[in-house]
């Protein structure tokens, strides 16, 4: 395989961040391997955040095999530095900022590339569909709820439409703007990718989704790692919101307004058993009338995804989604009570150091 690059043609460098994705890397690194380039030139970064599962042997193997393939350890093992890893040492004019849980469509980059220039974006996007890991009950429950609007909103990259976007996940990007504006954020652990859009959209970038090409994201099988993602996720949007006001947006904490209406009811309806004057019932009836329209909505939800997939395990979401927003509902309460803060770039954590979720290179994107 030449690895020479055409003068003629642009060099794309795709950046990979890694941790411990054994199970998913191969697949993934052959899509990026097989990918179409009439009109330019591909190399792969896989930045690897010091795996113990096999990961960067995974990625050494195919990179011996492949000049396009470079390996770069991430010894801080944390998102933001891998990218900042991958855009030093990008050769190329473009980079696309990949996650491994992805496998991308054969036409994915060249697609991405030519909407991107004919839009006049500095970053583009294919559709993003949500897939199960595997086809258990938990796999699956999982996929939807992450892919259905009532679970992650209708402005999540995995629902956005077609269109000018406020942020874009596994994109196609220039290189040169990333740049100009400090790279990625790394006291961000999470939502480094949120604060980049929102700091190239205030300089008048404009970034674009396509659904001429998509991509397949597998998120992890079991339930109770969408809990725990809900669950960090939460947290970091609200250290996010205090590190950068304007990359947050509403949808971002309308699971804590719900977690903050069910604990209201939850404590006027305990204070009304000792005080008189308090009258039980009206609190009782705001928990239910609460958690009765979440369950409604969700099974409105479930009923759609079921005739959709034609699966009655479809129905067990109304639950799944309950149990996803109260996770991550809880995630920003408990940063919001501890004054959580984000991770200082120095050796040692602020006060949120021994507090928040702490994240390797693994699965950068999220709802």
């Amino acid at each position: 395989m030449n690895s020479q690059t055409h003068p003629e043609r642009p060099l794309v460098s795709v950046i990979l961040a890694t941790f411990n994705e054994g199970r998913v890397v191969d697949r993934c690194l052959a899509s990026l391997q097989g990918q179409e380039t009439p009109d330019f030139d591909l190399e792969i970064l896989v930045v690897d955040g010091k795996s113990t599962d096999g990961t960067k042997e995974i990625a050494d193997q195919i990179a011996a095999a492949d000049p396009r393939v470079r390996v770069f350890v991430n010894e801080k093992t944390r998102t933001p530095f891998a990218f900042n890893i991958g855009l030093k040492a990008a050769r190329g004019k473009y980079v696309c900022i990949f996650g491994a849980h992805t496998v991308y469509a054969k036409n994915y980059i060249a697609v991405c590339l030519r909407e991107m220039l004919a839009h006049g974006a500095v970053g583009c996007v294919g559709r993003i569909l949500t897939q199960p890991a595997n086809q258990s009950v938990e796999a699956r429950l999982n996929a939807w709820t992450l892919g259905h609007p009532f679970g992650s909103s209708r402005n999540s990259f995995r629902t956005q439409p077609e269109g000018e976007a406020e942020c874009i996940n596994f994109p196609i990007m220039l290189k040169a703007p990333m740049l100009e504006v400090g790279g990625f954020d790394e006291t961000l652990l999470r939502n480094q990718d949120n604060d980049m859009w929102q700091k190239l959209r205030a300089k008048g970038h404009k970034l674009f989704c396509t659904w001429k090409t998509q991509c397949f994201y597998y998120p992890k099988a079991k339930l109770k790692d969408l809990l725990r993602s809900a669950f960090h996720s939460g947290f970091w949007n609200f250290v996010s919101l205090k590190r950068n006001p304007q990359a947050m947006a509403l949808r971002h904490f309308v699971p804590l307004l719900y977690v903050s209406g069910l604990l209201t009811c939850l404590l006027l309806l305990v204070a009304a058993v000792f005080l008189p004057n308090f009258r039980a019932w009206e609190f009782t009836a705001g928990l239910w009338v609460l958690l009765g329209l979440h369950l409604l909505a969700g099974t409105t939800a479930a009923f759609q995804v079921a005739v959709r997939e034609r699966s009655p395990g479809a129905l067990w979401l109304p639950f799944v989604f309950l149990g996803f927003h109260l996770a991550y509902g809880c995630g920003t309460l408990f940063a919001l009570a501890s004054h959580a803060q984000e991770s200082s770039p120095r050796p040692g954590l602020r006060r949120a150091g021994a507090l928040a979720p702490q994240f390797k290179s693994e699965d950068p994107y999220r709802s």
